[in-house]
């Protein structure tokens, strides 16, 4: 894309920013229901099999997604015109999906201005190295770092992480709102579980409970993952970096089955929603479909969001994902290329006297 292509991009998409009240109400009616019902379904399937209940809570956990998105919209400040609106709805949707409403929107909001800066790393995003980075780093960095990367711990033990310590504590220096924020949403969620609790007793909110949110958790944090980290996409140093690029090329569309668009409420259109945060979920794939320069973005499916598995490190030189087998072998070529960078031929040209 043209650097003016870019710049008019915003300008493009800005008359889908506004919300629209009914069509918010009526997601909150579509997601919220459902999820009571199937809530309330597997509850009344355990006197039956639990075989029966957990399809049933598979099925509600996609409705927890579907509010998650509800909640991230409230963030930013999209889902309502009123600032108390998006206050209130944000607050429930976060206590029903275990976020805290004010700590997530700021270390999200954070997210959105940095992402794909190489040199503002680490808040609100997914730890990456690049190939340089992780040479340099020492063997318990590298064993953290491969660890982290590891599917089964980042979508296994992540959600659990996640639910339970990462959002349940204030960040170092959070500020006194978003503090009470983190205090009276743990509240909250101990008063709603309590109740259930006392009402179906612990057995029974366990085999509901837990399995809807981990894989809730699973979900969500493969859709974080996946829309930023695919084979061709954008990082930069500060001088170079662009928030226009970084929304387009530094996210992917991800191109899922209608029903599946519909269930993590459009969130696919991930490069659109970088692009302008204020535009609620309903109106990306408008945003998309009105907007050319936004259909080349990179589309991913779901056979090809796989491939993001394997990727470990951004190789700065190639501007692309590799994974630790493949950085080996871009150290190599660079020592084919520099062979002063290599110490054993630094060590042969010694002795032959080269």
């Amino acid at each position: 894309m043209t650097q003016s292509t870019l710049t008019n991009l915003k300008k493009q998409v800005a008359p889908y920013e506004k919300s629209n009240t009914r069509a918010s109400i009526k997601q909150l009616i579509n997601t919220l229901g459902p999820l009571f019902v199937l809530w309330l379904a597997a509850y009344l399937s355990l006197s039956i099999s639990y075989w029966i209940t957990l399809p049933i809570t598979m099925i509600a956990s996609g409705f927890v997604i579907r509010t998650f998105i509800i909640f991230h919209d409230c963030c930013h400040q999209s889902f309502f015109e009123s600032r108390r609106a998006n206050e209130v709805i944000g607050t429930i949707t976060g206590i029903l999906t275990l976020f805290p409403y004010q700590q997530w929107k700021n270390s999200h909001s954070i997210h959105h201005a940095t992402s794909s800066n190489l040199e503002k790393r680490g808040t609100g995003d997914m730890w990456v190295l690049t190939v340089d980075e992780y040479a340099a780093s020492s063997l318990w960095v590298r064993i953290a770092y491969r660890l982290y990367r590891n599917p089964f711990i980042m979508f296994g033990l992540g959600p659990i992480f996640l639910f339970l310590f990462t959002n349940r504590f204030n960040t170092k220096g959070a500020r006194r709102k978003e503090r009470i924020s983190t205090y009276m949403t743990n509240i909250s969620i101990l008063t709603l579980y309590g109740l259930l609790i006392w009402i179906i007793g612990w057995q029974s909110f366990v085999l509901i409970q837990a399995p809807i949110m981990f894989v809730a958790g699973l979900m969500g944090i493969w859709l974080f993952y996946v829309q930023h980290q695919f084979e061709d996409s954008y990082f930069e140093k500060e001088d170079e970096w662009s928030y226009v690029k970084a929304a387009v090329d530094g996210s992917s569309y991800y191109k899922l089955p209608k029903l599946l668009q519909w269930i993590t409420g459009n969130i696919g259109f991930h490069h659109v929603h970088h692009l302008s945060p204020k535009v609620p979920n309903y109106n990306l794939e408008k945003a998309h479909n009105a907007t050319p320069p936004l259909q080349k973005a990179t589309t991913i499916t779901i056979g090809t969001s796989l491939k993001s598995l394997g990727f470990r490190l951004w190789d700065e030189r190639n501007k692309t994902f590799v994974g630790y087998k493949n950085n080996k072998q871009v150290h190599l070529k660079e020592d084919e290329k520099d062979p002063l960078g290599n110490p054993i031929k630094v060590l042969k040209s010694s002795l032959q006297g080269r």
